[in-house]
């Protein structure tokens, strides 16, 4: 490996430091050395970006990890180098493994494997309460000296309103971000979007209803004790109303969603195609526009892949039967464009939901590129056009939705550490 890279004639894209300018960035040392007029006299090996845009790596902020319990579908190692290959560089990985990520342990185990697999950063939250059953809170204090940058009880939503109090309170306490997912399960027992499609098909249907009420009572809870709320994935309306309300009257909670709710609907399902079924559902399309929007206005802060595999038995089964989730690191950049190059918002604004905003929720050394600031870098041409197949896939897991969908964007070369990871 060079010593140092001189990345030059690139469209340099920060965020963090509004910085929108064309100039070259020196690395060396595993971080960022200069930015903008730099001697590249001074590097071992130099880089013509030809004009394609270099931002901060990638950070997604809700990725399922498939180790320790499921290495079958994919290791830490493989999640971060599949991270690479979508211009990821920062992992936070959510505590659904088996055992669960509510121990000191665990998240030790977790954090050597990512240290081995030499590649994206790996990240992970603990779990609210213990084995996530949302009766017992875990050792907040604890797992948060051990490393732990958030907590999650993932898709359990956490509904008791006195363990929920506790843990924002001490979210503040200990500066965590707190994340419940945005479900009322009693009023959620459906597989798909509640409506004419769901009635159609003869599924089960989850609306909106269980999403804006359990997200209501959580910004309720949040306003009551000071602590550090994230909502998501959002994928309707009234939950972009109720979380723009709440920020308009200056409480303190952020938001995010995947690309899949604000780049496909209910339609994708068609004839019980299971790469389709999430959770939360996808929506229909007045739903969709209302969160690209509210992406696009800042209402949403973030936008994550939730990325989760799944092998083939787990998909190819009947609708009901079938596993929630798809991969999604490696399009999370693509999806987002769509956005982008339909007019919704500038690119430098999309980066953010990208890059600085997640970093800063979960208060990580990313998402940015002053000097100084870990050499994690993404270069990407935002206008390149090619047709999405599961074969590009570097993840072993293929359950993608987008097979055959027109893209435009692609990840020419990631950087972690300084360390050429993608080229």
């Amino acid at each position: 490996m060079p010593n140092s890279i001189a990345l030059i004639n690139a469209r340099l894209i920060d965020p963090a430091t509004g910085t929108d300018q064309t100039g070259a960035i020196l690395v060396s040392s595993k971080k960022i050395q200069a930015v903008g007029d730099i001697d590249q006299n001074n590097a071992d090996q130099i880089i013509d970006c030809k004009g394609k845009v270099l931002c901060p790596g990638l950070v997604d902020m809700r990725v399922h990890l498939s180790e320790p319990g499921n290495e079958h579908r994919e290791t830490i190692a493989e999640t971060a180098a599949v991270a690479v290959n979508g211009g990821v560089t920062s992992v936070v990985g959510l505590p659904d493994t088996d055992p669960t990520t509510d121990s000191v342990p665990v998240l030790e185990f977790i954090a050597r494997r990512g240290r081995e697999a030499k590649a994206a950063k790996i990240y992970a939250y603990g779990a609210i309460t213990i084995g996530m059953a949302g009766k017992e809170l875990t050792e907040m204090g604890l797992l948060t000296e051990a490393g732990a940058v958030g907590f999650s009880d993932v898709d359990n939503t956490l509904t008791d309103t006195v363990v929920m109090s506790r843990a924002l309170t001490y979210s503040k306490i200990f500066d965590q971000t707190l994340i419940n997912f945005p479900l009322e399960p009693g009023l959620s027992t459906g597989v798909m979007n509640k409506g004419e499609l769901s009635t159609r098909l003869g599924l089960g249907g989850i609306g909106t209803t269980p999403e804006v009420l359990q997200i209501e009572r959580d910004i309720r809870l949040a306003e009551m004790t000071g602590g550090n709320l994230h909502l998501g994935p959002i994928t309707c309306h009234e939950a972009v109303e109720a979380i723009r309300a709440a920020k308009d009257k200056g409480i303190k909670i952020t938001a995010s969603t995947a690309p899949h709710y604000f780049s496909l609907n209910e339609t994708t399902i068609g004839d019980y195609r299971t790469f389709g079924k999430f959770l939360p559902p996808l929506r229909d399309e007045f739903n969709r526009r209302a969160v690209a929007e509210a992406v696009a206005d800042g209402t949403i802060d973030v936008i994550v892949s939730d990325h989760h595999p799944h092998d083939p038995d787990s998909k190819r089964l009947p609708f009901a039967q079938a596993s929630f989730g798809a991969v999604g690191l490696e399009t999370l950049l693509p999806m987002s464009l769509r956005l982008y190059h339909e007019g919704l918002i500038s690119l430098p604004d999309l980066l953010s939901r990208l890059t600085d905003s997640p970093a800063s929720i979960v208060k990580i050394k990313a998402g940015s590129l002053e000097v100084g600031a870990p050499a994690d870098l993404t270069l990407f041409d935002p206008d390149k056009p090619y047709k999405f197949e599961p074969d590009l896939l570097t993840s072993k897991c293929k359950n993608t939705p987008y097979e055959a969908f027109p893209l435009q964007g692609q990840v020419l070369m990631t950087l972690v550490d300084g360390r050429i990871l993608k080229q």
